[in-house]
């Protein structure tokens, strides 16, 4: 069977448009989601290496390396103590807090990080 025209344009058409729509609304939800359990992971290394069970706040947080690290800065929560910077590895899953170590300085911009205090 042959398509005319018009069935093309009143029935192929807005079925593709509204199934690429769908994708591109539940596609950006699925990467949001992503993102959080990257600081959920972050958390987690971060507690191991304090050895607390508080959470921490994370602040500032920048991707870098095309998204194989992320810099930002931590606190735990509820303390008034400040800021301090670290850099997470999303492929080891290993969290630097030393701002001298090589990985923290190739990695993160130390003006980046400390830009925003407020």
């Amino acid at each position: 069977m042959k398509l005319s025209r018009p069935v093309i344009f009143l029935l192929v058409i807005p079925v593709v448009a509204s199934a690429a729509l769908g994708a591109l609304i539940f596609g950006g939800d699925a990467i949001s989601d992503a993102s959080s359990n990257v600081e959920a992971d972050i958390q987690q290394a971060l507690a191991k290496q304090v050895t607390t069970s508080s959470l921490f706040e994370l602040r500032n947080l920048q991707e870098v390396q095309y998204g194989y690290g992320i810099c930002g800065s931590y606190r735990a929560v509820g303390t008034q103590d400040g800021y301090a910077s670290f850099f997470y590895d999303t492929v080891n899953h290993k969290v630097v807090r030393d701002v001298n170590a090589q990985a923290f300085t190739s990695n993160c911009s130390l003006s980046a990080i400390c830009r925003d205090s407020g």
